[in-house]
């Protein structure tokens, strides 16, 4: 164990930023689970008991290194720092509990869904199973642990093979056995009898000298996960408040013991401060109003859903409430290191300071060329039980990875043309039209594709070959196809949002792939809500009145990318998976061709 951590800290950088940062030396009194105590034999009553609490958040199944870079600065520049992938995810996780004996690590959720093929093929057990070798105590479920309903969720949690998807459970693990930490729903209420999905809220207890400190945690999802994933997923529950729910827990909570009160929330925000920066510097997003009605009994706000990074003194904001408010981006590359000081005799926390830790483990090459192991940071090995899942459920993927769905006559790239649409963006779009055009499967008449679904390029080998993982790669999340009608003015209305909403600006549009069959112009000189005009679907100019089967995949139909106007409709029905509708469209239509790029023009060229 020592030489591990000793690898684990090695390269320049760790204990920069004081002693809190520095590491304690100590590798004993790990704890063993939730809820139970630690205790240092031996030791004087202390003054006060140090926690490092470990956060992170929207893990989403990236079994593999995920091939993301950080950069963090150097003296001679910004340094990219190669990030993630779960066994040293592992690995930097048991570098920061040897840290000191009083240690909790929470999630704040979506740990599953819209994961690789690897975890994906397997229903997320893959996950789970490394999940539950770097003893974590809590998860707050996300968004995303409904996405294949709460039957599914609740399996996850408590083990077992029955089927409630399309694929089949514990292909690997017979039976699998569910996961060891507490997955905590606080505001997912059943219907039928207003009790919680989940539990609400966990407890762990820290025992030294005599003397024990106890953490409380509420774990609550977003309101709006109802909007965000298929109804039949949520049907019976009901999503509440979350200030509310909080707030309401807190008197419980101190009552059962809690002198520190950490919120993991799957909602949160973004800011303009660098990934290994301590300020609130531009906090703003959907967690803001949360924590301005939150009480300020609360301690600790571990939040995700952004995929952003963030540490934040939230007593910059509003010193009514001094949280410590983080979120560790995406896909395991960061963690957070979370340092509080309870002082023994009043029972609060006196001192608490946070940073993120990139998980640097191995070099990798993408699309952004080299990316090279570095001194800049510390550098983590890998876990070798952790590992072994990975290799074992790779493996039992590569097959289906590798099997032939079609043939494409050249390659499917995600690149813009000067109109702002991509070949691949124009194919997806097609594929789901394909799949809903009959009027059993919606009767769509026009489709939309948002470019950030678009993950990889698909290109195809020496034989024209398209393979299963391939299009994985491509459409990693999952997302339902949903067919509601629309009129030609909301229509209208959604093209312009691509320019006007959120941070779709004229100098930073986000253009929608549409479909064969549909064509529009547009000019960013024009005054906002005037910049879209000649709308023809299928030969014919679409009047404002006109109703139109529109097909989008369900994060676009819950107002994701700031399409707030898609989000309307009416004649809502939810289909298939938009994975299986593009291979689908490689069985029917191959060899396929590059789609054309001229169905948007623009007539002046965006402000860069």
């Amino acid at each position: 164990m020592r030489r591990l951590l000793a690898q684990a800290f090695r390269g320049s950088g760790w204990a920069r930023g004081g002693a809190v940062l520095a590491a304690a030396g100590v590798l004993g009194g790990l704890l063993a689970g939730c809820g139970t105590a630690t205790r240092w034999a031996g030791d004087p009553a202390p003054a006060h008991i140090d926690i490092t609490l470990i956060g992170f958040n929207d893990l989403h199944g990236n079994m593999e290194p995920p091939r993301m870079a950080h950069a963090v600065p150097s003296p001679t520049g910004p340094v990219a720092v190669p990030a993630g992938g779960m066994a040293y995810f592992a690995s930097a996780i048991a570098a920061l509990k040897a840290r000191g004996p009083h240690h909790a690590v929470v999630s704040a959720g979506d740990m599953v869904g819209a994961s690789p093929l690897v975890s994906s093929l397997f229903l997320d057990e893959p996950t789970i199973e490394a999940v539950n070798e770097m003893q974590i105590d809590f998860n707050a479920v996300g968004n995303h642990e409904f996405d294949r309903g709460w039957r599914e969720l609740l399996r996850l949690q408590q083990g077992g093979c029955e089927k409630f998807t399309a694929r089949q459970p514990c292909q690997i693990s017979q039976p699998f056995k569910g996961a060891r930490f507490g997955f905590l729903a606080a505001n997912t209420v059943r219907v039928e009898d207003g009790r919680t999905l989940l539990p609400a809220t966990g407890l762990k207890r820290f025992t030294q000298g005599g003397t024990t400190v106890t953490l409380g945690v509420i774990g609550l999802t977003l309101q709006a996960t109802p909007t965000m994933v298929s109804p039949s997923g949520v049907a019976g529950l009901r999503f509440e408040d979350e200030a509310a729910t909080a707030n309401a827990l807190i008197p419980q909570l101190k009552a059962q013991g809690a002198d520190v009160i950490a919120v993991v929330i799957h909602e949160g925000g973004s800011t303009t401060a660098g990934v290994q920066e301590t300020s609130c510097a531009g906090l703003s997003g959907d967690i803001v109003p949360i924590l301005e009605r939150l009480d300020p009994a609360v301690d600790v706000v571990v939040s995700g859903h952004t995929h952003q990074a963030y540490v934040c003194d939230y007593a910059r904001v509003n010193p009514a409430r001094p949280f410590l408010l983080t979120s560790a981006g995406q896909y395991g590359t960061l963690l957070t290191d979370i340092q509080l000081r309870v002082d023994t005799r009043t029972r609060r926390v006196v001192r608490k300071t946070a940073r993120n830790v990139i998980v640097q483990g191995e070099a990798f090459t993408g699309s952004q060329g080299h990316v090279p192991m570095t001194s800049a940071v510390p550098s983590f090995p890998a876990d070798p039980a952790v590992q072994k899942i990975v290799d074992t459920y790779r493996a039992a993927a590569i097959p289906l990875a590798q099997r032939p769905v079609g043939q494409a006559v050249s390659a499917l790239r995600r690149v813009l043309t000067p109109s702002l649409e991509s070949a691949l963006g124009n194919l997806v779009a097609d594929a789901q039209l394909h799949a809903t055009r009959a009027p059993e499967q919606g009767g769509a008449q026009l489709s939309f594709m948002n470019p950030g679904g678009l993950r990889a390029d698909l290109v195809p080998d020496g034989q024209g070959l398209v393979r299963y993982g391939q299009l994985f790669a491509v459409q990693p999340f999952g997302n339902q196809l949903v067919v509601k009608t629309f009129t030609g003015a909301q229509i209208r209305a959604v093209l312009e949002q691509q320019f006007a909403s959120g941070s779709n600006t004229v100098q930073r549009p986000r253009v929608l792939s549409v479909s064969s069959g549909f064509a529009y112009q547009f000019d960013l000189s024009r005054p906002a809500g005037e910049r879209v005009s000649q709308m023809v679907l299928q030969g014919a100019a679409l009047r404002d009145d006109m109703p139109v089967r529109v097909v989008m995949s369900s994060y676009l139909d819950s107002g994701g990318d700031n399409f707030t106007v898609l989000t309307e409709g009416r004649d809502r029905l939810v289909g298939g998976l938009d994975l299986d509708a593009l291979e689908a469209y490689f069985r029917t239509q191959s060899p396929v061709a590059v789609p054309a790029t001229n169905r948007i023009t623009s007539v002046a060229r965006a402000v860069r």
